[in-house]
């Protein structure tokens, strides 16, 4: 039997991250867009494992967030609106990113962006500082205790948070010279040549426009949707019409919006063309608070029920609210890149539903039968990125271990219940009619979960193959199957075999994917 003893580190950050892109292009998860004709930037195109992956986060949300909750339902809005929408949102005005140039490398930045990523490395110097504490003490470290009175990483998280308290004040105030300031006086330079040289800080929309009509001259000017949450706002008295919605109740839906983001990076976290998972939870006013402390309790737990480790994430809560919020937090996800932003947690108070109000002159109010009395919904808000969370699940599944043979394997350690595919059935051999018994048992187990087959190479080489393509359960028909009508189950994570009857496999596989025992975990 197989063993490993130790987990291989890889070298720095950007190394990992150099081979989550390299192994989600080598294994059929993501591929450049249109990579024949030299690719798009920050556009991508999700392959034949990557799809099922994305499918299945995008399920574990919905049953989450929909099926499991008696007040909330779904909604799949047009990605086309009426561009007035966009007016009452206040996208049209005020959806822009403070924009910096280079005069030497002539590259575009976001300004903001610049300034977290030079916190970023202040962060790191936090987690070298723990890292020698936690080498120096061993079992007897007290990880928050360092952090909370270590003179050093005091002093490091307070330049960061006056950085990012000013950095958001400026940003909220308008006031981009200061901003510029800011960069000046962090010395921040260009990641490509070191030169600090900055243009002023200018905003960009960020909207991409497009045209509805059979001919120019009479078409009407449209937006490709930024957000999806505004196609609840406007169904909103419709869907709680329809549905005799009581207060609170929520309305949830995923599917695209589009950004015109012109300082794009970092693989499939920032792009273009992307994909929300949303919901708006309307509630009577008063009442944010309980329920904007309930959902950040909520989704933290549905993040952690998936194992990837509850150091890896974070609140954040924001330093500059938006104009309308009473309160806002981003959870956070330690991705290869340090801590970033994964989903977002809003308190809108009443300013969606009052401002498509005014701008459609149609009430979008709930008559409160116990009140006796109309009133404007508040919000609360829980936004997540699909594509973010697909990088956060693959990122971190993806690890070297070394074993006791000194070789190592590449295995992409996925949650199960996310898995493209759930197990993998493999003959010993070619002949002697295992391929038949093997196929027999993909026949019947496909019905219910995702079954790959794989015949090629050594049955250690096809180990290897599907523990890189982050498959949960290897099972293996051998000749003594012919005369025992058992085969050999796999783990992935452990490399433990064991002997099982073939009719014990469906019951297998749904212990270890089952979505009810995952949840159950929140």
């Amino acid at each position: 039997m197989e063993r490993f003893y130790t987990f291989v580190l890889m070298a720095n950050q950007d190394d990992k991250f150099k081979k989550v892109i390299s192994h989600a292009k080598e294994y059929g998860y993501v591929f450049q867009s249109s990579e024949i004709y030299d690719g798009l930037s920050a556009v991508y195109d999700y392959a034949q494992n990557g799809v099922e992956l994305k499918k299945n986060i995008r399920d574990y949300w919905w049953r989450a967030m929909v099926q499991m909750h008696d007040n909330i339902v779904g909604l799949d809005a047009s990605i086309l609106m009426h561009p007035t929408t966009w007016k009452a949102s206040g996208h049209v005005d005020a959806f822009n990113d403070p924009l910096i140039d280079n005069k030497d490398s002539k590259k575009r930045y976001r300004a903001d962006v610049l300034i977290e990523d030079y916190c970023a490395k202040i962060e790191n110097k936090i987690d070298k500082e723990v890292a020698k504490a936690e080498k120096r003490f061993g079992e007897t470290f007290d990880k928050a205790e360092f952090v909370s009175t270590n003179p050093r990483v005091l002093g490091y998280q307070e330049k960061i948070d006056t950085i990012l308290k000013r950095m958001g004040e400026s940003l909220g105030n308008e006031d981009l010279a200061d901003v510029k300031a800011l960069i000046e006086e962090l010395e921040i330079a260009d990641p490509l040549t070191g030169s600090k040289n900055w243009t002023e800080v200018k905003q960009f929309n960020l909207m991409f426009g497009t045209k509805l009509g059979a001919s120019a001259e009479h078409a009407m000017d449209l937006y490709l949707r930024p957000e999806t949450a505004q196609g609840i706002f406007v169904n909103f008295l419709n869907v709680q019409k329809s549905g005799r919605m009581k207060i609170p109740f929520g309305i949830a839906q995923t599917g695209k919006a589009f950004r015109n983001e012109i300082v794009a990076r970092q693989f499939i976290f920032r792009m273009r063309e992307f994909e929300q998972m949303e919901m708006q939870f309307f509630i009577k006013p008063g009442t944010q608070k309980k329920w904007f402390e309930h959902w950040k309790e909520t989704r933290m737990k549905w993040h952690k029920s998936l194992g990837l480790g509850e150091e890896n994430y974070r609140f954040h809560d924001h330093e500059k609210l938006a104009h309308y919020a009473d309160a806002a937090t981003d959870i956070e996800f330690k991705f290869p890149f340090g801590f970033k932003e994964l989903e977002g947690i809003h308190s809108r108070t009443d300013f969606d539903l009052k401002q498509h109000e005014e701008f459609s002159g149609k009430k979008l109010q709930y008559f409160d039968h116990e009140e006796n009395a109309s009133y404007t919904p508040y919000v609360l808000e829980t936004s997540i990125g699909l594509d973010r969370m697909f990088l956060a699940v693959f990122s971190n599944a993806l690890q070297e271990e070394e074993l006791e043979n000194n070789t190592t394997r590449t295995v992409l350690k996925l949650p199960a219940v996310l898995a493209p595919f759930k197990a993998a059935v493999l003959p010993l051999v070619k002949k002697d009619g295992l391929p038949e018994v093997a196929q027999q048992i993909v026949d019947d187990l496909k019905w219910d979960f995702n079954i790959a087959y794989d015949e090629k190479d050594a049955v250690g080489r096809r180990y290897r193959r599907q523990d890189a393509n982050g498959t949960p359960l290897c099972i293996t028909v051998d000749h003594d199957t012919l005369n025992d009508n058992c085969v050999t189950v796999r783990y992935r994570d452990t490399m433990e075999q064991k002997r099982v009857k073939i009719e014990e496999l469906h019951d297998i596989i749904k212990q270890e994917v089952d979505v009810k025992t995952w949840l159950q975990k929140m």
